[in-house]
């Protein structure tokens, strides 16, 4: 009785080691599972983010996001954006822009203010400029006309375009085809159209960005479909959080069970943790890659990777 009740004791050493390998799977698994990710747009001037960027930062990092393209959506928004990247620099980059609902502030002198911030290395893309026609925030005509001289000036410097785009399709592709033998490459970000809009905007040569919105889609011909059919090459595929905006509500019942079961639980924590309706984070993007292999039937590390090195080879990341 007294052997069975000494065996049944663990040695404190046994327990130490036992505990050490424990650790050390837990770290193996976080490693395994942790992508290589760039995030190409992301709205970190937005005042939500003033408090605390640092730990943001640190928590895309955590993540496994690599690179974080901040978007320019104004001149002032522009400049804070290209401010930004000195203070994280090879983390952060910039882009440099107008958004169309912003289009009725240009004045005379955003163009040259505009090329300024797009020479800078650190700057990486024109934009985030095209046409909104759902909210109309600005005039019609005049998001055209600041559209058509931001796409010009994109063929000017030389660098990459960064699109909006809704319920514009036929005159965004109208505009962009008049500079076609000039244009320089572009990814019509945060993708919400149809399946003859994708294919439209493929044949034309651009990348397709998706975000978190594929919660929310209902649409029997929307992004959802067009990931299941297959239809966007994953040379043609790029991903971003828009954040502060898109969160990626897993929870929501538009999302079948097969798509929920393929996300894993890191990624899941760092979304429930840190994300919220009122504040998405870059961090949420190994949960958009997850979602987005998941409907593509595709293996995540093959859509993180193939995502990555498109936005390397689209906007020149170091």
């Amino acid at each position: 009785m007294a052997d069975s009740k000494e065996k049944s004791v663990d040695n404190p050493e046994n327990c130490a080691d036992k505990l050490s390998e424990l650790k050390l799977k837990q770290i193996e698994d976080d490693v395994a599972s942790s992508y290589i990710l760039v995030d190409i747009g992301a709205n970190l001037t937005n005042s939500k983010y003033s408090r605390d960027l640092d730990s943001v930062v640190e928590r895309a990092k955590d993540a496994g996001v690599r690179k974080i393209m901040v978007t320019g959506a104004s001149v002032q928004c522009s400049k804070e954006a290209l401010r930004l990247t000195r203070l994280y620099p090879g983390m952060l980059y910039s882009s440099a822009g107008v958004h169309p609902h912003d289009a009725k502030t240009w004045t005379d002198d955003c163009y040259d203010i505009i090329k300024e911030l797009a020479s800078n290395p650190e700057c990486v893309a024109v934009g985030e400029c095209g046409l909104d026609f759902n909210r109309n925030f600005s005039p019609q005509d005049v998001q055209m006309e600041v559209f058509e001289k931001q796409v010009h000036l994109a063929c000017e410097v030389g660098k990459p375009l960064f699109l909006h785009e809704r319920d514009a399709h036929d005159d965004m592709v109208r505009i962009l085809e008049k500079f076609k033998d000039r244009m320089p490459p572009a990814v019509l970000h945060c993708f919400t159209g149809t399946t003859a809009q994708a294919l439209k905007y493929l044949e034309m040569g651009l990348y397709i960005g998706l975000t978190g919105f594929l919660w929310k889609d209902k649409s029997d011909d929307g992004v959802r479909s067009i990931l299941e059919k297959g239809l966007i090459p994953l040379d043609r595929l790029l991903i971003e959080t828009d954040a502060p905006f898109m969160y990626p509500n897993v929870r929501g019942s538009k999302i079948p069970a097969n798509i929920k079961q393929a996300l894993s639980d890191r990624s899941l924590s760092f979304l429930n943790r840190y994300c919220t309706f009122q504040r998405n984070e870059p961090c949420s993007l190994p949960v958009i890659v997850e979602m987005i292999a998941a409907y593509m039937n595709r293996p995540v590390d093959e859509v993180a990777m193939a995502t990555t090195i498109n936005a390397i080879k689209l906007f020149g990341f170091s």
